[in-house]
């Protein structure tokens, strides 16, 4: 069963997105286009729009393909907010089996270069100032300040 996504706002958000989408990748590009219109309109992601667009297109990727197996049954939920000092915090929960974060081989090692997938996480801990995996590997939990 999938749980809330939760944020974590020491602040009060000045704006919230909330979806529950199906697990398809075709979902994914209505999602970033909602969000980044918002962030770019609010001057959220003002100077950390690359950063935020592909952390959240990744985590999504993730969730979709190997948290869901492209199983369009399931689904994939996310959060995005800003407070008044335009920290982002952003969570995507799938309703997967989870994983172990640290069994993800590390994609700069010389034996993964050319594997042809394994960077998304490593993407998003580049991009992030916060990350965490939570509740069994389904849920990240991703800041921005």
């Amino acid at each position: 069963m999938l749980m809330d996504a939760t944020l974590e706002m020491e602040n009060q958000p000045i704006w919230e997105y909330r979806a529950t989408i199906p697990a398809a990748v075709s979902s994914i590009p209505t999602v970033m286009d909602q969000v980044m219109d918002v962030g770019e309109k609010t001057e959220c992601f003002k100077g950390k729009e690359f950063e935020i667009e592909t952390a959240l297109r990744e985590a999504l990727a993730n969730a979709i393909v190997h948290g869901c197996k492209n199983d369009e049954q399931q689904s994939v939920k996310v959060s995005v907010s800003c407070d008044q000092d335009h920290e982002i915090q952003m969570v995507v929960q799938d309703s997967g089996r989870g994983f172990d974060p640290r069994s993800i081989p590390d994609p700069t090692k010389h034996t993964q270069l050319h594997a042809t997938h394994g960077r998304g996480l490593f993407l998003i801990e580049q991009f992030m100032d916060e990350v965490r995996h939570r509740r069994g590997g389904t849920e990240i939990f991703m800041r921005k300040r």
